[in-house]
């Protein structure tokens, strides 16, 4: 839907279940009309706040609308107004640039600053993009000067292009202390949203991509014929394949196996052959798996990722991925196909799971399970050039967390630059990120306060599923391979430029895995070239802890 059309339909005071439905009619429309009265105000005890508004609008009772994202923002105002007088920010227009795919992301911020703009007095005014479309929108700002936003969302991997070229504003105290930054899990604490010693980011997200799989797909008599979900790449593989031509449980549909984007997403996509790549790179013990910490060569093309290419391209030869899958990009894999009830296996984001049980786009929130990613029963062990026979998990920290960066347009007014730090702050605030965290939001749990398992209960999940669900997280977290993605200038050239040449190769351009993987090693040595070896390898091996 574009996003004229959803202002339009906001200000007609629609829900988001008639938006994303399209269908919305003069009667619902009306219908909702004064949906915010009757909670200007009202002030909770800490604990009965995060309860409060976990019941917003309560577990299994239909998808969040505008009107629970403002009662959510509202009833969370309790730090800002600590920090800023009522009427405080009045005049003052800021320009906020960020994701609105999947309905998510700035349509959820518009309606949790909405009270905070009519506390404070300033006005938001939104860049919104789609994710194929935010680096090329980001990095055409950079390159040719022309920054015209106040505040940003952006992940940890572009710190390098941001931070390390001086287009962001210091964090103040202040507004550190509001958000309760030490909260936060341990691997998302600095040096991640830092530079130079410096404070630029508010976390408002984890990232780190975890197995969902339908648990009627596997088990005793099952129809993938396997007892236990798959514990490696080998066995998602085989169960891809044993599942061709037979018939999904739940719907009646075709089944399939593992849903692998095989389309770009503007270099987000890129994270997907990671997941593959890292069981059989990543060895224990060693940081590298993407570069050669001694020269910078890329190790995309050797035997562990050439075994992730050939996975999907063995899948593809054998015709157990939906039709047209080529076309296929993440956003598709989780929102339109596994949450719809097509595919047994995904390896996403963890919001997906919160999503399974709070989206009304979800079918499958009754049979979906969690794990870490899937391991391997080899390794490659890159500095022997072997090979080695053994159970290997890496689970993929998928680019650090979205945050939330105000830039240096503010840096010289005073006034301007509080209230983009306020808005900020109001948006990673602790109780506020618990309800994105239990909700479909695009975000997910990475807080320590997050996985209070009795909080997620009262909010109308079964304590078994939360477990499971969170349990996935806080594994992925605290694994001690842990893939981590370094903070490095050009990530996602380096990502940008592998997406167009898996593509290649997924559709037959190049002829072997092989092949494929040395023309993203190819291109990956023109951009370290371009942006600077020496340098590139200095970052590279301190993001290492070398």
């Amino acid at each position: 839907m574009k996003i004229e059309i959803y202002d339009a339909l906001m200000r007609r005071q629609a829900s988001r279940r008639d938006v994303l439905r399209g269908t919305a009619s003069a009667a619902a429309l009306l219908g909702l009309s004064g949906a915010m009265g009757g909670i200007a105000g009202t002030a909770f005890a800490a604990d009965d706040l995060r309860a409060q508004i976990l019941q917003i609008p309560g577990v299994g009772k239909g998808s969040p609308t505008d009107a629970d994202w403002q009662k959510v923002g509202e009833l969370c105002l309790g730090p800002t107004k600590a920090n800023v007088k009522q009427g405080e920010f009045a005049g003052v227009e800021l320009t906020f640039m960020g994701l609105n795919n999947q309905n998510l992301h700035n349509f959820l911020f518009r309606g949790f600053l909405k009270p905070w703009e009519a506390y404070t007095g300033a006005k938001i005014n939104w860049i919104d993009l789609a994710q194929a479309d935010y680096n090329a929108r980001l990095q055409q700002s950079i390159a040719t000067g022309t920054v015209d936003f106040d505040i940003l969302e952006m992940g940890a991997p572009f710190e390098g292009d941001t931070a390390g070229r001086g287009l962001l504003d210091e964090m103040p105290d202040w507004a550190a202390k509001q958000v309760e930054a030490d909260d936060l899990v341990s691997y998302l604490k600095p040096p991640v949203g830092t530079w130079d010693g410096k404070t630029y980011r508010v976390t408002i997200d984890g990232d780190c991509h975890t197995f969902a799989y339908r648990k009627d797909y596997f088990g005793e008599g099952s129809i993938s014929g396997m007892a236990e979900p798959p514990k490696t790449w080998q066995d998602v593989n085989a169960a891809s394949k044993a599942l061709i031509g037979k018939t999904d449980p739940l719907t009646g549909q075709p089944a399939y196996g593992y849903l692998d984007p095989l389309k770009g997403w503007g270099g987000f996509g890129f994270y997907f052959i990671e997941n593959r790549a890292t069981a059989y790179a990543k060895y224990p013990g060693d940081p590298a798996w993407l570069f050669d910490p001694e020269n910078m060569k890329p190790l995309v093309n050797n035997p562990a990722w050439v075994q992730a290419i050939q996975d999907v391209l063995d899948l593809i030869a054998a015709k157990a991925y939906p039709a047209d899958q080529i076309n296929a990009d993440p956003g598709t894999t989780a929102f339109s196909q596994f949450l719809a009830g097509t595919g047994a296996m995904l390896m996403w984001w963890g919001d997906v799971g919160s999503s399974a049980r709070t989206s009304d786009t979800s079918v499958v929130g009754d049979v979906v399970g969690f794990g870490i990613n899937r391991g391997s029963n080899r390794v490659y062990n890159r500095k022997s050039g072997q090979w080695e026979d053994k159970y290997n998990e890496a689970p993929n920290m998928a680019y650090l967390g979205w945050g939330i960066y105000v830039t240096k347009r503010v840096s010289s007014d005073e006034k301007k630059r509080k209230a983009a730090w306020s808005a900020a702050a109001h948006l990673g605030g602790k109780d506020l990120s618990l309800w994105t965290s239990a909700y479909p939001s695009g975000f997910q749990p990475y807080r320590q306060s997050h996985f209070n398992y009795d909080e997620w209960e009262k909010a109308g999940y079964d304590r078994a599923y939360i477990e499971d669900y969170l349990g996935s997280n806080a594994d992925s977290y605290n694994h001690p391979n842990a893939a981590i993605e370094p903070r490095i200038p050009g990530i996602f050239q380096y990502y940008s430029v592998a997406e167009d040449e898996l593509a290649k190769g997924f559709a037959g351009q190049y002829k072997s895995a092989q092949e494929t993987a040395d023309a993203i090693a190819a291109a990956w040595e023109k951009i370290t070239d371009q942006i600077g070896r020496d340098s590139q390898l200095k970052l590279y091996r301190a993001s290492l802890g070398l």
